[in-house]
């Protein structure tokens, strides 16, 4: 790894000295936290389409009881509904927090998890040589001064997404997160300092790293509200772990006024095997990554009323289950949205149907709404993102969504 990019990195993970010099605030009080669930979550599952004949009968063994069934479905309307292992998000529905984007994804066809997960994160689907993450390229766009918190990645290594020119801060997963690393050695930051002060590029990346970590830590430090636990399980950014860091997540952004992105990541979803219905292997998952999107929300408090989170996977998974009751790579999915900005209580989208005439080769349920399409109208009406910022975040954009104007509150 480049030294530089070392340092933009490793150097910015949570640690705990004081801040060293203050910063012009550059939040605008808009926030926006990325979930990618690694993988290719199985959406037919997520926000199950049981007012289709085609989805029970394509799917004998894993297909999700209607609404007022035992073990069944949450109504979401007459066609869709919710896992009943996300009973955790069900009072975002009911408030009007939480909405859906089906038949969403990426136009390429790729069925490789690395592929898909690249084109997603790099913004540019079927271009593979596209060095940055389209949240860089949107952190170096934003309107407002910069900060070395202003973008905040949560895991042990840098994420596609957020690669690129701009300097970005990390928070570790579980306790580990919040101890001192080497970089918080004063005598080492001196050196630093003296080893890199004829590079102006490595000084500025060097300054912000140890301001990132200093803000980071400070904002970590206050107390928290009666019934916020700052710990969390060590482990694998896995669904059974995310709870405790999300909450961790959604404290940072509240406290720290310049954090204005935020990107996490939960692996675990190729379920080709035994993936089961309201109960089993997904089941479970579903019911760590609903505490774990609660406990986000809650981390955030009233931040929450300005803030975003989309959460999106590579692509979606097949129709049919397959011999060992599970389901192989798709095309459509589901992506989710929740926070006080988003005009929840709706599925959003072209809905293509499950007739065969109507699935992806025959198998998939069909990409009608382009990811970005989603995304475009977060970036520019709730972060403020100008024209000519979008054209570089996305170049070759899709054509402006029919439902843009449905997806945050007026």
């Amino acid at each position: 790894m480049h030294r530089r990019q070392f340092l933009n990195f490793s150097a910015l993970t949570l640690g705990g000295l004081p801040l060293a010099r203050a910063r012009a605030d550059s939040a605008t009080g808009k926030k926006l936290v990325v979930v990618m669930l690694r993988g290719a979550v199985d959406g037919l599952s997520v926000v199950a389409p049981y007012g289709e004949r085609e989805y029970a009968a394509s799917r004998p063994q894993i297909a999700l009881p209607a609404p007022g069934a035992e073990d069944g479905l949450f109504r979401l309307n007459a066609l869709f509904g919710l896992h009943p292992a996300l009973a955790p998000l069900q009072r975002h529905w009911s408030g009007g927090q939480l909405a859906f984007v089906h038949a969403s994804g990426s136009p390429d066809p790729t069925r490789s998890h690395f592929d898909a997960q690249d084109y997603f994160e790099s913004g540019t689907p079927g271009r593979k040589a596209t060095a940055d993450g389209w949240m860089n390229r949107l952190l170096a766009g934003l309107p407002g001064e910069p900060s070395p918190t202003r973008a905040v990645a949560q895991g042990s290594t840098p994420p596609r997404i957020l690669a690129g020119s701009a300097s970005v801060a990390s928070l570790g997963l579980g306790p580990g997160a919040l101890q001192r690393r080497a970089i918080d050695n004063p005598q080492l930051q001196a050196g630093l300092a003296r080893l890199y002060a004829q590079d102006p590029a490595l000084s500025h990346t060097l300054q912000d790293t140890t301001e990132g970590r200093s803000e980071m830590a400070r904002s970590m430090a206050a107390p928290e509200p009666h019934g916020m636990d700052p710990t969390a399980d060590a482990g694998a950014p896995s669904a059974r772990s995310f709870a405790a860091d999300a909450r961790r997540l959604g404290q940072l952004i509240r406290k720290d006024a310049h954090t204005q992105l935020a990107f996490t990541a939960v692996g675990g979803w190729d379920t080709h095997v035994n993936q089961g219905a309201a109960r089993g292997q997904l089941a479970n998952k579903l019911a760590s990554l609903g505490e774990g999107l609660d406990a986000l929300a809650t981390g955030l408090g009233d931040a929450l009323k300005d803030t975003v989170i989309v959460v999106a996977s590579e692509f979606g998974r097949t129709l049919r289950q397959n011999g060992n009751g599970g389901t192989d790579h798709g095309r459509g999915n589901v992506m989710w949205l929740l926070g006080g900005p988003v005009a929840g209580g709706q599925v959003l989208g072209d809905w293509p149907g499950l007739d065969r005439s109507a699935l992806a080769d025959g198998r998939d349920l069909a990409v009608q709404t382009d990811f970005r399409q989603v995304l475009m109208p977060l970036l520019q009406r709730h972060l403020g993102l100008s024209d000519e910022g979008l054209a570089r975040v996305f170049p070759n954009a899709p054509a402006r969504w029919r439902d843009a104007d449905r997806l945050l509150r007026a």
